[in-house]
């Protein structure tokens, strides 16, 4: 079988992306997956994503994580799925979409870094805070550490640390480090999936921003973060629940296209 692809990266978050609005992609196939996200024997990426219909919305997002299996939402790839929606002639400069938790907005917008997708996040009512530490869910669970010294740090350890302890290791959990420097968020994410650390994490930099708003870091309702592959921006509004109207900003640029046969 011949299967045409797409390659995205959102902050060098990478992603392949595949048209099935005709259903030919079996969904169920864990083993597919994992062999075209392979990045020694298949295509190589993050993630990859199905671009499907559903009535109601302009599109389904169906998403994978790099081991096979169908994830939570995924930020990065929200952004790279809409750009490559307009591509195809799906979209136009806003649309709305469902993933799997739920229907999302997006709009492309102009930058000075260039054309970005601005994606409206779930509202986030629920952060538990710890000595050092908080968490909850942005569209998929995050733990954010706050650190001072993130480029000589052993992520990969003292993430798993943490993803494989008592409390998470059943359903896992993404683990990001951030530090705030000069108004400017910096962050690493360790991807719960992926097992490894990834360039960017979109609802990591969701959960990462609003952390440190919710811990008196700073003070306003947005935030530019830089994250190992590039530049992002969170926007949001607080509220008696927690946070709302929450968009994440940020590029999701085309690589390639071929087809791979399997």
């Amino acid at each position: 079988m011949e299967i045409e692809f797409y390659k995205y990266q959102g902050a060098g978050n990478d992603f392949v992306i595949i048209d099935d609005r005709e259903e030919h992609f079996d969904r169920s196939n864990t083993d597919l997956v994992k062999f075209i996200c392979d990045r020694r024997f298949g295509i190589g990426a993050d993630g990859l994503m199905l671009l499907r219909n559903k009535k109601g919305c302009d599109f389904e997002m169906v998403y994978y994580n790099s081991d096979g299996n169908e994830s939570s939402m995924c930020g990065n790839g929200g952004r790279c799925i809409v750009a490559f929606a307009k591509k195809i002639a799906v979209v136009g400069r806003s649309c709305c979409f469902l993933a799997v938790d739920g229907p999302h907005e997006a709009n492309l917008i102009d930058t000075e870094h260039g054309e970005w997708v601005s994606l409206k996040m779930i509202n986030v009512e629920n952060i538990e805070k710890g000595p050092g530490y908080c968490f909850m869910d942005t569209g998929s669970p995050h733990y954010v550490v706050f650190e001072s010294n993130l480029k000589k740090f052993d992520i990969i350890e003292k993430a798993r640390a943490i993803r494989y302890n008592s409390r998470f290791r059943e359903e896992g959990t993404n683990v990001n480090f951030i530090s705030l420097e000069d108004n400017q968020l910096h962050i690493r994410t360790y991807e719960r999936g992926v097992e490894d650390e990834t360039l960017a994490c979109g609802t990591g930099v969701t959960a990462a921003v609003l952390a440190a708003h919710a811990t008196g870091q700073f003070t306003g309702n947005q935030l530019d973060v830089k994250a190992q592959g590039g530049s992002l921006k969170v926007k949001f509004e607080q509220s008696g629940k927690g946070y709302e109207n929450i968009w994440l900003e940020g590029p999701g640029e085309y690589v390639f296209k071929g087809t791979i046969n399997v």
